[in-house]
C-alpha cells in the first residue's frame, strides 16, 4: 500500500521579514496569505529575499490559520540575480572609509587628539561584533541586540563597523525607522567631531581628558 503524498501548492513571497526569520505566501490560486518560517523551508542553506516563487505543503496552525509548511524554491537561487538591498552599495563603505582617514589626518594635523581616532576604531569593532551577534542570534531565534544599543555604539563613533556590518551579514538594511534613526546617529557624530576640531571643541576635549 503506497502512502498518499500531501498536496503541494505554489505561491510567491510577497512579504519577507529576514531579521525575524518570517514573512508570507500569496498563494497563486487566490485566498488568503500563508504564513511561512524560516524553520518551514526544507533547506536552510539559503535565506528567501522576498518576490521568490515557492511550493508549499499547507498546515493550519492553533488558531486554524494556514501555515506553509517543507516549504521549496521553485528556480535556484542562482538562477535568477539577487534584488539590491538598501545600504548593499557601496558608496556607504566608501563614505566610512573617508571618514577614518579624516580622522588620521585630522590627527596628523593636531586638530584632533589620537584618543578620537582610536576610539572609533575600537568603537566600529565593537559595533561590528554586535551586529554578526544580533544576526546570529535572529536566524536562531535567541534574544536579540536592542536597536538603541546598535545605535548608541554607532553615536559612539562604530557606525563605519555597523556600515561594513551591515554590507557583510546583510543585516538591519530593510527597515526604514531602524535605517532613518541609524543615518541621524551618523550625523550627530560627524556633528560632534567637527566640534571637537575646533578651538572650542579642543579646549573641551583637552579638559575632560585632564590636560588644561
Amino acid at each position: 500500500m503506497q502512502t498518499r503524498k500531501n498536496p503541494r501548492y505554489q505561491g510567491r513571497i510577497t512579504s519577507w521579514k529576514d531579521e525575524q526569520g518570517f514573512g508570507f505566501i500569496t498563494p497563486n490560486g487566490g485566498g488568503p496569505e500563508v504564513f511561512v518560517h524560516i524553520k518551514s523551508f526544507a533547506s536552510r542553506a539559503e535565506r528567501p529575499d522576498g518576490s521568490e516563487i515557492v511550493t508549499y505543503e499547507l498546515t493550519v496552525n492553533d488558531k486554524g490559520q494556514p501555515r506553509a509548511a517543507n516549504v521549496a524554491f521553485v528556480r535556484p537561487r542562482s538562477a535568477r540575480p539577487a534584488p539590491r538591498r538598501p545600504g548593499t552599495g557601496s558608496l556607504p563603505l566608501l563614505a566610512a572609509a573617508g571618514f577614518v582617514v579624516l580622522l588620521a589626518m585630522l590627527v596628523v594635523a593636531g586638530m584632533l587628539p589620537a584618543i578620537v581616532l582610536g576610539a572609533c576604531l575600537a568603537m566600529s569593532v565593537i559595533s561590528f561584533g554586535a551586529y554578526a551577534a544580533d544576526k546570529a542570534a535572529a536566524r536562531a531565534n535567541r534574544r536579540r541586540t536592542p536597536e538603541s544599543t546598535l545605535h548608541l555604539l554607532a553615536l559612539a563613533g562604530g557606525w563605519p563597523g555597523a556600515l561594513l556590518a551591515q554590507r557583510v551579514f546583510r543585516h538591519k538594511t530593510t527597515k526604514p525607522s531602524f535605517r532613518g534613526e541609524f543615518w541621524c546617529t551618523v550625523a550627530a557624530n560627524c556633528v560632534l567631531v567637527g566640534w571637537l576640531a575646533t578651538p572650542s571643541g579642543a579646549r573641551a576635549m583637552a579638559a575632560l581628558l585632564g590636560a588644561g
